[in-house]
């Protein structure tokens, strides 16, 4: 099994649009704050689905709503090529485009929805059937490895459609045919996996189901600290982390004119300069990062609070070193600083659900990680289009360093969150919470 969650993860991972979307949409003609509200547009309706898609796995099968994810993915694949073709060609622009748009991230996030917190709970289920939950972290660890590994890869194949077709839109075409794939792949999973409960459902059912599990978020003091906690770390991670893609271009552009000064490129070709290694030098560090993350831990006494203070500190200084370099605009020191902000994710994230895993109920497992999924996407919802918009303002007065607002706030976040770890008010054990 352990080989077929990592082929998951490897597959989901090919999303070639992923690593030039922001610049896919610039060229669209779309300005920072629209961008935003095409993000928060998606977060927003993910976090309106994100509980009632985990309870109806747990309640109707997990693999089922995986399914209808992969479903969700590919039509909203589908149509943001499609408008992005028909934007190039100048057939459709403005509330028509955003329009088009919209109903392409509303599709994103029907995929979102059903995917986050079920395949982990999948997961769990298994290493509940086998006897090995101790395992949670570097199980968890390890098959999100391959997922980085599959993103490494994803980067060289998406960089090879760019400088091939000299465009930013059609990767998204491309990123079809992983995911067909990924549905055979989980055709093989054993029923097992799914925990469905015996008793008939009804409409009844589900909303009381939805109901205990909200208030079992709201009233678990330790839960309720831990679904806080990510909406700080993972949810501003999520809304920061494609500033990395302007800031690459902008230092693209210069370096490949010296490098082929007479090969006759476009921006987009030369932007594969560095969108690649860059690209491939983060997530396969990101991918060293999950398979290690348990020796963090390990190293830290086995204490799961005292990790999660340790990478709100890490997070803080990657935040205070990216705003001073993006002030300064010094890319050299920014592109770096985001390496590190991704790898410290990657070493939170499964420090972050091993420690929900120990606060949840098995049979709601996927439900308790939908409410955190949400959590986080609620709190995405309402940055993203505040960090757009400030950035289109300081661009518009013609500051330095348009993006030095993005850090700012990131720093905020991670030092109040350490501090309140290293007070306890955030340091609730989970050792005894079940």
């Amino acid at each position: 099994m352990l080989r077929r969650f990592s082929l998951y993860g490897f597959l989901k991972n090919q999303q070639y649009y992923d690593y030039s979307l922001v610049l896919a949409l610039l060229a669209m003609q779309l300005d920072y704050a629209t961008i935003g509200l095409l993000v928060g547009v998606r977060e927003g309706a993910a976090a309106l689905l994100e509980i009632p898609s985990g309870v109806l796995a747990d309640r109707t099968g997990r693999r089922r709503a995986m399914l209808v994810s992969l479903g969700g993915y590919i039509l909203s694949f589908a149509l943001f090529g499609s408008a992005g073709l028909l934007a190039e060609a100048g057939q459709i622009a403005g509330l028509p485009l955003v329009g088009l748009l919209m109903l392409a991230m509303l599709l994103f996030a029907v995929g979102d929805a059903f995917r986050s917190g079920t395949h982990k709970a999948m997961i769990f289920s298994w290493l509940r059937n086998q006897g090995r939950e101790d395992e949670r972290t570097a199980v968890y660890g390890y098959t999100r490895s391959w997922s980085k590994l599959g993103s490494a890869l994803s980067v060289l194949i998406a960089c090879g459609i760019i400088w091939w077709t000299g465009d930013f839109i059609l990767v998204f075409f491309f990123a079809i045919a992983p995911y067909l794939l990924n549905m055979l792949n989980l055709a093989t999973y054993p029923a097992e996996v799914d925990e469905i409960r015996a008793e008939k459902e009804t409409l009844g059912s589900l909303s009381r189901a939805l109901w205990q599990s909200l208030k079992c978020a709201v009233k678990r003091r330790p839960l309720r600290r831990l679904v806080i906690e990510a909406m700080g770390f993972d949810g501003f991670f999520k809304a920061s982390k494609d500033y990395l893609q302007p800031v690459l271009f902008a230092a693209a552009l210069p370096l490949s004119a010296r490098l082929f000064a007479h090969a006759g490129l476009n921006e987009a070709q030369r932007s594969v300069v560095l969108l690649g290694p860059v690209y491939v030098t983060l997530f396969l560090l990101s991918a060293l990062a999950s398979r290690h993350a348990h020796r963090v831990v390990r190293a830290l006494g086995g204490s799961y609070e005292r990790a999660s203070r340790e990478l709100w500190a890490a997070l803080a200084i990657v935040f205070g070193v990216l705003l001073w370099a993006l002030r300064v605009e010094l890319a050299s020191v920014a592109i770096a600083g985001f390496i590190a902000l991704y790898v410290v994710q990657n070493l939170w994230r499964p420090v972050l659900l091993s420690r929900l895993d120990r606060v949840s109920d098995g049979a709601e497992g996927a439900t308790i990680l939908s409410i955190e999924s949400q959590a986080r996407s609620l709190f995405t919802l309402a940055l993203a289009p505040l960090l757009g918009a400030l950035v289109d303002h300081v661009r518009a007065s013609g500051d330095a360093g348009p993006f030095w607002p993005v850090p700012a706030i990131g720093f905020a976040l991670a030092f109040s969150f350490w501090l309140l770890g290293a007070r306890g008010d955030l340091g609730a054990s989970t050792q005894a919470a079940r």
